[in-house]
């Protein structure tokens, strides 16, 4: 294969230059971003200014009561995912189970959909202009397509310690990439210095080689699933005295608690403790491959690009 180039705007090598590729100091930056974010979403939904979920109004249209038949989502994309291991989808499946015993309006991503993005090529284009890139990436003699999709498996990078991080909007689950702690699987330790940031950085350069403008909008230190969206206000609003409808805080803070709750489980069961990690606590990125999405991916469809 020929070597990965990186390039000198690579969005994700700073990170990894500041922390000199040290993964103990990675999975502190994963950790505290994720905390913090946490916390500042935390402190303004339990806010007495809060006016509701932040509606996803295409994913209304296309799922839920409010369902309008024939519509269909403008937005196309490309991109390379990562699917969940059967014990990470298992997992989730159980935390959605918990989020809905107190929300039962939410959305909730379906299993077999559950991705993580290792990289946004293009988003929100016309199916022409995304045909155009796939057609770029085929075409390219430096890096095929199919070197990009197996590049994990000379490559495994691990993500543990999951957790439920949210907004007003979605709720995913997050992990953070290994640094030397035990493993479930045979995976290595030792090789915990090439972390999912290292991942990251490497596809990101690589789809650069195609030719591939690279247009992604994220270079947070984030790992991450979507689980959950909101298509409604339904179960957090309750009638004012002047008749019209207001947010529920003890409904609000209901839910938010319990993702709270979610959380303590699964740092007391899933995270590595006395040498050892539960099954879904760890998932190894790309033991499978990596898949190349094209078109209408928000929600886990789209398409798979073929290889060569």
């Amino acid at each position: 294969m020929t070597p990965v180039a990186l390039s000198e705007d690579n969005p994700l090598q700073p990170l990894i230059a500041e922390v000199n590729g040290d993964p103990a100091q990675l999975q502190l930056r994963y950790e505290n971003h994720r905390v913090a974010r946490n916390n500042q979403q935390r402190e303004k939904i339990l806010a007495d200014s809060f006016s509701g979920w932040s509606i996803d109004e295409i994913l209304k249209r296309l799922d839920g009561p409010a369902k309008e038949d024939g519509f269909v989502d403008p937005r196309n994309c490309l991109v390379i995912w990562a699917r969940p291991s059967p014990q990470v989808r298992d997992l989730i499946g159980f935390v959605q189970n918990e989020l809905k015993s107190v929300a039962p309006s939410l959305w909730l991503m379906p299993l077999e959909n559950l991705h993580i993005t290792v990289l946004e090529a293009a988003h929100s284009l016309t199916e022409g202009e995304i045909e155009e890139l796939v057609q770029t990436l085929r075409s390219s003699e430096d890096i095929t397509a199919s070197q990009i999709a197996t590049y994990p498996l000379n490559h495994p990078t691990r993500l543990i310690k999951p957790m439920v991080s949210f907004d007003s909007a979605a709720l995913a689950l997050s992990f953070v990439p290994a640094a030397a702690e035990c493993s479930k699987t045979e995976a290595s330790t030792d090789s915990d210095y090439y972390t999912y940031h290292h991942l990251r950085r490497d596809i990101f350069d690589m789809v650069r080689q195609t030719k591939v403008p690279v247009a992604s909008r994220y270079s947070v230190p984030s790992a991450h699933l979507t689980i959950a969206r909101f298509i409604n206000q339904n179960g957090f609003t309750v009638d004012g005295e002047d008749g019209v409808e207001k947010v529920d805080a003890s409904s609000v803070k209901l839910f938010i608690d319990k993702i709270g709750e979610i959380n303590q489980k699964l740092q007391t069961e899933y995270w590595p403790r006395e040498g050892a990690i539960k099954e879904g606590g760890e998932w190894i990125v790309g033991q499978e491959c990596l898949t190349i999405r094209r078109g209408r991916v928000w929600y886990g469809g789209g398409e798979t690009v073929t290889l060569d």
